[in-house]
């Protein structure tokens, strides 16, 4: 899979030619696009962008599980390590009907990209099991989790591939990918994964770090644009387990929440939403259906709001050339992982409109992630504040990082991480070498 998917013969926007929707909005080839732009502005060596360009391991696995009925299904699963130079492969795994290998490939190089970004030493990994965890019961779930974690067990470890939760898995989950792994090596290996419960050496913090992180770049945007945060209008697309914290983080700030939405719809109220009733709303009833605290809108009209930042915190390919034009965002932070595609970058742009890319913007998850990681080989657990502290630390330094480089080669802030990211992922290919 190659840019060239995004380079044949078809309709030109902004420079970009999209050939057709599916291309467009194709994860892998996007995530290429973007990998090639950054590599020809740091004129990378023509062999190491044709390592970086591959994954290192794709594993496809089938996953036989007997359902509560009796009856056998067999769903199918993968996980991706794209590049490990730089350090154990480090990346969700989501339970998804449109769970693809493309799909699961360019989330775990955008992993890569993540990790180089906020400068921690993991590379990039990420998972996934074509499934609709809504219609399965817990038992079936585990089943399902254990059968996976076992099929590509070999890949696991502290020291070589570091799962988390992602879309529809949570701290549950990773209990059991633990306990299944630690059974077959035989001791208790909490470092296996994160996100995991506290009482099994889950990390304080790690819940909300990605929310958390999404606030606090979102925080150094504003003031970069001379926005005050105070007021500041918000829109959340999603209110999972990043949409509802970043939404809630940004209220706090002294912003005000002025849409949100997840699978069933939105809702909009220009004079604010009490954010925390909404959650709490979602913990009871599972979805924001229900919840009429403002006008019933959609996610599409949601996307194109007058508002000051867009958090984008759902799934990939919500923001394409179909409606980039339509969007109204001074600011938009990339909660989710893909919200935009390639083809809808340069519209972006060329609107004026401040995108923090999901490689810096949700970073804040797999910072915690690493802390936890390390206090787990430590045997040492941090405060709250501790791994808060750190955690904006790394935020506030990543994303000045990445706009002095945008400022200095006069690029967008996305290219501008993704070349912060290559060049440090490509330094260590180069002070490696190739093993032959």
């Amino acid at each position: 899979m190659t840019v060239n998917t995004l380079e044949k013969p078809g309709r030109r926007h902004g420079g970009w030619v999209i050939e057709d929707a599916q291309n467009e909005e194709n994860p892998f080839a996007a995530m290429t696009a973007r990998l090639d732009r950054a590599a020809a502005a740091l004129d990378l060596d023509p062999g190491v962008l044709r390592m970086l360009r591959q994954p290192e391991k794709q594993v496809t696995v089938s996953i036989p599980v007997q359902i509560d009925n009796g009856e056998i299904e067999v769903f199918t699963g993968h996980r991706v390590l794209h590049n490990t130079a730089r350090g154990p492969g480090k990346g969700g795994i989501r339970y998804d009907t449109d769970v693809t290998l493309d799909e699961v490939s360019a989330l775990a190089a955008w992993m890569t990209w993540k990790c180089a970004v906020v400068d921690v030493p993991f590379g990039g990994a990420k998972g996934g099991v074509r499934c609709d965890p809504f219609k399965l019961s817990a038992g079936e779930l585990e089943r399902l989790t254990r059968r996976y974690t076992s099929a590509i067990i070999e890949l696991l470890g502290p020291d070589s591939d570091v799962p988390a939760p992602d879309v529809n898995t949570n701290e549950r989950t990773m209990a059991w990918i633990m306990d299944t792994y630690s059974m077959h090596v035989g001791h208790t290996v909490p470092a296996v994964v994160t996100g995991k419960p506290l009482a099994l050496g889950g990390s304080l913090g790690r819940r909300e770090a990605t929310g958390r992180g999404c606030m606090v770049v979102t925080r150094q945007a504003l003031e970069h644009l001379n926005l005050s945060v105070q007021g500041a209008r918000v829109a959340v697309q999603g209110f999972g387990k990043v949409g509802s914290v970043a939404a809630q983080q940004l209220a706090r700030a002294g912003c005000r929440i002025v849409a949100i939405g997840d699978r069933t719809g939105a809702i909009h109220n220009d004079r604010g939403i009490d954010v925390d009733a909404a959650a709490a709303w979602v913990r009871l009833n599972g979805t924001l259906e229900g919840f009429n605290k403002g006008d019933r809108i959609s996610n599409e009209e949601l996307l194109t709001l007058a508002v000051d930042v867009l958090v984008p915190a759902a799934l990939e390919n919500v923001i394409t050339a179909k409606n980039a034009a339509h969007v109204r965002a001074k600011v938009i932070c990339e909660g989710a992982n893909g919200p935009t595609t390639a083809a809808a970058d340069s519209i972006l742009e060329e609107r004026g409109i401040f995108v923090i890319p999901d490689i810096v913007a949700n970073a804040g998850g797999v910072t915690v992630s690493y802390f936890e990681w390390v206090q787990n080989r430590s045997g040492y657990a941090w405060t709250e504040r501790m791994v808060n502290d750190r955690l904006d630390e790394i935020m506030v330094r990543s994303f000045h990082d990445v706009l002095a480089l945008s400022r200095g080669h006069q690029v967008s802030l996305r290219t501008a991480a993704y070349m912060l990211a290559v060049r440090r992922v490509a330094a260590v290919h180069e002070l490696r070498g190739v093993y032959a």
